[in-house]
């Protein structure tokens, strides 16, 4: 009879031994797997990345703003916003160098273009600068916005016909028409902000 409760006590305790093992094992599986999950987190904040380019007035405007370019996951996002600007049909631009120092802007180069094709509305089969944003409108207020998405740029990849950085942000006087050649005949440049980390 004490032999039969010994091996009962016995098996109780490997029993209980073997649950706690278990437990252990459990709890270092949920350590491992929460860490992978922070590691995963931490790779796609990494893969996240935004630059502020902010706008100051030229050519005797008083047209200011900000412009945010956000890359991720092999995107980027544009959103901009300006004021101090005439109402009306306004173009913007992403041009050669990240240079504002001109009272006219004209140190920031041409339209940033690359890939040395036409100048043209953005997307169009016949040709566009990497740089030709387009137009935007400001209401009475001079209050004007545009946003716009694409994969065709990034954000300090080093790809000379992708790299936004660099570069700087142009608004124009007046509207890009898409077909003059190689401006839009889009006026004078009365804001400008470098496009830099």
């Amino acid at each position: 009879m004490k032999k039969v409760s010994l091996i009962c006590s016995l098996f109780a305790i490997m029993a209980f031994v073997g649950c706690k093992n278990e437990k252990k094992d459990m709890d270092g599986m949920n350590d491992s797997i929460q860490m992978e999950s922070e590691n995963q987190t931490n790779e796609i904040k990494e893969e996240s990345k935004t630059v502020s380019v902010s706008m100051d007035s030229k050519s005797g405007s008083t047209a200011k703003g900000e412009a945010y370019f956000t890359e991720s996951n092999g995107m980027v996002t544009l959103e901009a916003k300006f004021s101090g600007l005439k109402p009306g049909t306004h173009a913007i631009h992403i041009h050669e160098k990240a240079d504002c120092s001109a009272e006219d802007a004209t140190s920031s180069g041409g339209h940033w273009n690359p890939t040395h094709a036409q100048h043209g509305k953005w997307g169009d089969a016949e040709g566009y600068h990497k740089g030709d944003i387009g137009n935007f409108e400001v209401g009475d207020d001079g209050i004007g916005r545009i946003s716009m998405q694409t994969d065709e740029w990034c954000i300090g990849c080093g790809d000379e016909n992708k790299d936004i950085l660099g570069k700087a942000v142009i608004v124009h006087e007046g509207k890009d028409d898409f077909t003059t050649q190689p401006t839009g005949d889009a006026g004078g440049r009365i804001s400008c902000g470098g496009i830099i980390k």
